[in-house]
């Protein structure tokens, strides 16, 4: 075993990020940063070296839980939680630089891939709203509703209020059904209709509602729900 401070200063992770930038470090030496320090019998490499075995491709990590991680000898809850905040944050980063004219989300299946990734491993319902303007441009997404395994439930108030916020034109509302099943129960299909009516009193229209299931979705829209 071998201990950073065994490591020539000038190849230790921080300084050869320092002297190179991130992109010239390992995913290994990344999470070596992230980890700060190993254990009195393991050191920090080694460390990232285990969570990359654990995990076998790095892409598997954006699905890290605690639970995961703290079972890796020498990952406590304090450096699993640091590594999952980080992951998140990375995720908001990437949905947040594709928010642009070019990425316009201009039909139900290129919002599902836009989204799909914040419903993984949900075991409850949320509610997002997507935001556009009048060129159909995406604002911003709300998350308005964190429910139960088989219910969200929010006021088409909150919908509408985030909407004269953003000054939007319409929205998309967006929820999970958790047991994998994207088929609208009755309360969906009242919820949406009742949503529709009061947009179009309002001139912000609601252009589809999408149920996000397991690797698949339904459109009110794209099922002649929503006209």
């Amino acid at each position: 075993m071998y201990m950073i401070k065994d490591i020539p200063s000038k190849e230790r992770p921080r300084e050869r990020l320092k002297k190179y930038g991130s992109s010239a470090l390992s995913n290994e030496e990344l999470l070596a940063i992230i980890l700060k320090n190993g254990t009195h019998n393991k050191s920090v490499k080694e460390l990232a070296l285990d969570i990359l075995k654990t995990y076998d491709d790095i892409s598997k990590l954006k699905d890290a839980t605690i639970a995961k991680l703290t079972s890796i000898k020498g990952i406590g809850e304090v450096k699993a939680l640091e590594l999952i905040a980080t992951i998140e944050l990375g995720k908001r980063i990437v949905l947040s630089n594709e928010k642009t004219d070019a990425f316009r989300l201009s039909n139900a299946e290129e919002i599902y891939y836009y989204i799909k990734d914040l419903f993984l491993n949900k075991k409850q319902e949320f509610f997002y709203a997507l935001y556009f303007n009048n060129k159909q441009e995406l604002i911003d997404k709300k998350l308005l509703f964190m429910g139960t395994i088989n219910r969200s439930v929010v006021h088409p108030r909150e919908i509408f209020k985030e909407a004269y916020l953003y000054s939007a034109s319409s929205i998309v509302c967006i929820h999970n059904h958790p047991s994998g099943d994207t088929n609208p129960s009755p309360e969906d299909i009242y919820f949406t209709n009742n949503l529709v009516t009061i947009g179009k009193i309002h001139g912000i229209f609601i252009i589809d509602h999408i149920i996000i299931g397991n690797d698949s979705f339904y459109s009110f829209y794209e099922n002649g729900k929503i006209k």
